[in-house]
Parts: structure tokens; sequence; C-alpha cells
């Protein structure tokens, strides 16, 4: 394809890599709309909280833990070819998972479902940064990163509808066409690109893949313990941690590195990879109680729940794509920064406005600053580390944005949801004395825990709803508070570390992205 035809089609491209997107982000946020479901024996598998837990947990293990590998691969032989591959091994795994006979089987489609999506993930930006120019980067980024919003509001909703008129499988089995129209386009529209001359780090590639894979087990350790400083999460987390850092060191010497982490002085890479953690790490926990919160305290159907997050996905859908022009005129550094101070806000509200039976339109309106907030930060921030990377290693540089936003989430759900854990049942303790022995652990495992043990006792357990509202509003309250200042901490690492801009002035490119590439 000639770069003519290439340069005409680009609009095109980016809508076939947006369908890429949406399939593998829609997956995870249907899936937790069918948990219930598929732990119903009758119903479902019968699966336990247990096998709910790694069915999730396997396809974030393995994604997680291949990002970086995937991004490499698509730069050396072919990100057209990497997507396609990643496309149809998620297509067939997402068919497999939707006709499953046991949760173990579900566990391990899952698992193979995350290495389609990790093949998938990095290749759509990658692809973005060799088909569009520094000045229409960020406008197209803009666009990806709105998708990626309205994808994960679209989640709940579309899998409240298939549960309401099909069985638990259909939320896999719905992948299945998106990918075949997927895979045709990409087939007749998104041309190939790859590095020149680069060979394959085989020794930078396994480093990076046990270091992930450790950090990624240690942090959903974290999260299905509820604690932190236990050996079983800090044990993984820090072996990993150890086994990247001797990563970064081979990366320094060797002829030809998967990432040249020297980049990492440069202020854009290294500021909007922390502003996109430190984002994330706060919703992270935010998504985990703001769900439980609309459910089990305002008694809204999970359908119901899924409808009250489109405002979220408006403002990131509204503001994202415009977020180029912002950036234009005023400079990423204060678009980020604004943005962050916005998602600060939003999670600060949570805080201050949401109780018992606060009314509902006060949450829709933080979800739309919240979402608008998310627009201003991710397209700027992930532009910035696209533009520091050169072109052959744009794979690497989406894998970088993705790890650090999946690392982050998994990260909050751990150690927020572990306090909001712990909050609850320090809540709890005064009004579960009256139950017998047997029953007091279960009723404070959880707002869900509690519900099922007074529904147990009939009328007699009602009385402990009321307490059990209460305690959760008040952990919510701590954790929102503490969500807010790590994004606040995000604004600071922006205006401190980001390079400022004029509003003239868009991103820099580096010289190594001038060259010309093969396609």
């Amino acid at each position: 394809m000639d770069p003519q035809t290439i340069h005409k089609r680009r609009w095109t491209i980016l809508y076939v890599l947006v369908v890429c997107l949406l399939v593998v982000v829609l997956d995870n946020t249907v899936l937790n709309v069918a948990l219930k479901t598929i732990a119903d024996p009758r119903e479902g598998l019968g699966a336990s909280q247990g096998q709910l837990e790694w069915a999730i947990n396997s396809y974030t293990l393995v994604f997680a833990g291949l990002l970086f590998t995937f991004g490499v691969l698509g730069d050396r032989i072919g990100r057209k070819r990497m997507l396609i591959i990643g496309m149809a091994l998620f297509g067939l795994s997402s068919l497999v998972s939707s006709y499953a006979q046991s949760p173990d089987q579900l566990i391990l489609a899952r698992a193979a479902m995350g290495l389609g999506g990790a093949a998938v993930m990095p290749q759509t930006l990658s692809v973005i940064a060799n088909v569009f120019e520094p000045e229409e980067r960020g406008r197209a980024i803009g666009v990806w990163a709105g998708a990626v919003g309205v994808a994960i509001a679209l989640g709940p909703i579309l899998g409240g509808l298939l549960l309401d008129h099909f069985w638990w499988g259909s939320v896999f089995l719905i992948n299945v066409p998106i990918v075949i129209v997927g895979v045709i386009a990409i087939a007749l529209v998104v041309p190939e690109s790859r590095g020149r001359h680069m060979k394959i780090d085989f020794g930078g590639v396994l480093l990076s893949i046990a270091g992930l894979v450790l950090v990624t087990y240690g942090i959903i350790e974290g999260g299905e313990k509820a604690a932190v400083f236990v050996p079983q999460v800090y044990g993984p987390v820090l072996a990993g941690v150890a086994l990247l850092a001797v990563f970064a060191w081979y990366e320094t010497r060797i002829e030809h590195p998967s990432l040249n982490v020297r980049l990492f002085r440069d202020g854009r890479l290294s500021a909007s990879v922390g502003a996109i953690a430190l984002v994330f790490f706060a919703l992270g926990g935010v998504v985990l109680f703001i769900s439980l919160y609309v459910q089990s305290v305002r008694g809204y159907s999970p359908l119901g729940a899924g409808l009250l997050t489109i405002p979220l996905a408006a403002g990131q859908l509204l503001v994202a794509p415009r977020s180029a022009r912002l950036v234009s005129r005023y400079g990423a550094r204060r678009v980020a920064a604004t943005g962050l101070t916005m998602v600060a806000a939003a999670l600060l509200s949570y805080h201050v406005t949401a109780t018992v039976d606060s009314p509902i339109w006060l949450l829709e309106i933080t979800f739309f600053v919240q979402g608008a907030g998310m627009g201003m930060v991710m397209p700027p921030a992930t532009t910035a580390v696209m533009s520091v990377l050169p072109r052959e290693q744009a794979g690497s540089g989406s894998a970088i944005n993705n790890i650090a936003r999946q690392v982050a989430v998994a990260l909050g759900v751990a150690v927020l949801g572990s306090l909001v854990t712990s909050i609850y049942r320090t809540g709890m303790k005064p009004h579960l004395t009256a139950l017998p022995a047997s029953l007091r652990g279960a009723a404070s495992e959880s707002i869900g825990a509690t519900a099922g043990v007074a529904d147990k006792l009939g009328p007699a357990g009602r009385a402990l709803m009321g307490p059990a509202h209460e305690s959760f509003v008040h952990a919510m309250h701590v954790t929102s508070a503490i969500s807010s200042a790590v994004a606040l901490l995000g604004a600071f690492v922006v205006l401190r570390w980001m390079p400022g801009k004029s509003p003239e002035e868009s991103f820099e490119v580096s010289t190594e992205e001038r060259e010309p590439i093969e396609v």
C-alpha cells in the first residue's frame, strides 16, 4: 500500500482499529455483569467465589504479562499480521468460553482470551502512530481514548441486555461476529508496517514476561486476600520488581534493545506514564466501590447500574476527541493537569455527596465530570508517550501505556479494595455481636455477604442492612478521599515534570521518528 493511499484511508483505518479495541475492552466489563449468573448451579456453571475471581484474573494475568512481548513482536514481524493473529485467537477463545462446561474450562478459555487481547491492544496504538502524522496524531489518539470510555460504559448495558434474553455464554459469543468483521476489515484496510532490521531481544522479552507476571500475580493475590502486607502478596511483587530492574539494566547493555530505557529521562515519557498509572490506580478502587454502592446500597439492577454510567462514557466521548485542540492551544501539561484535577474533584465529590439516600442526579453529574477529566488526561499523556519513542518501537510504546493502565487498575483494586473491606468490617463489628459466632465472620466480609446472611435470618436479619449501608458508605467516603489525593498527585507530577508547551507548539517528533519505515 503506497503512502498516498494510506494517507487517504487513515480515518477509515482508525475506525477499524476502534472496532478491534472495542471488542477487547467490552469483554472485561461484560463479564462482571455475568458473574452472578455463572455462579448459579442451574443457570450457570455453579462456580465458586474463587473460580469466579480466577475467571477474571486469568485474563488479567496473561494480558498484563504479555502486553510488552506482543508489542515488541508486532514491531518485529508486522503489526497488521499480529493484529489479525490476536483477533482470531480472541474470537476463537470467546467461542470456547461461551460453551464452557465447567468453571475450569472457562478459566482456561479466559486465559487464552487474554493472550489474544495482549496481541491486539498494543498494535492499535502502534498502527495509529505509523499511519498518522504528528499534527493529526493527537486527534486520532483522542478518538481511540474516547472509544475506551464508551466500551467501559457499554459493557454492563450490553451484558444486562444479553442476560435478560439469552444464556450466560452469550456475553462471550457476541464477540465472534465482531471479530470476523474486524479481521476482514483489517485484511482489506490496514497497511502492514514493521521496524527495519530489528532483531528480537529474547532475553529482554523473557525478563519482561517473568517480571510482569509476578507483579500482576502478587497484586491479584492482594485483591483476593484483601491484604497487602502478607508474603503471598509482597513476595511475588518484590520478585517481579527485581526482575524488571534486571530487565532495565539488561536493555542498556545490548545492541538492539526491545526498549531504550534511557528515554525515560525525557519528561514527556516519564511524567505521562506516571500520570496514567496514578489516575488509573485511583479509579481502580472507585470503580469497585461505586458498582457495589449503586447495586447493594441503592438497589439498582446490573442493567440499571450500567445505564447510570452513561454520563461517564459521554464525558469521555465528548472531550477526548477534542483534547488535541486544547493541547495545541494551551499545551499538554496544562490540559493533562486540568483533567487530573477534574478527576480528583469528582472522586472527592463521592466523599461529600454520596450517601445512603442522596439524589442520584448528583452521582450522574459526578460521572460526567470524571469522564470529561479522563478525556483530557488520556489522549495528551498517550500522545506524549508515543511521541518520544521512534516509530520503529511504536509497539513497545503502546505496550508501556497499556501496562501502566492495566497494572495500576489491578493495584488500585487490591489496595483500595482491601481498605474498603477493612473499614467495613470495623464499622460492622458492633452490630454483629448478637449473631451466632459461626455467622459473624461471613457477615462482615462484604456488604454482599452481609445481605446473604440477612436473607437467611429472615425478618430478624433486616435490621443488619441499615448499619451495613452506613458502614459501606463510610468506607467509600474514606477511600474516595484517598483516591482524590492520588489523582491530585498525578496533577503535581504532570505540572512538575512534563515539559511546558507554548499554545502554538505541538509534540516534538524525535529524529528517529522521521526516518522512513517499511510499509
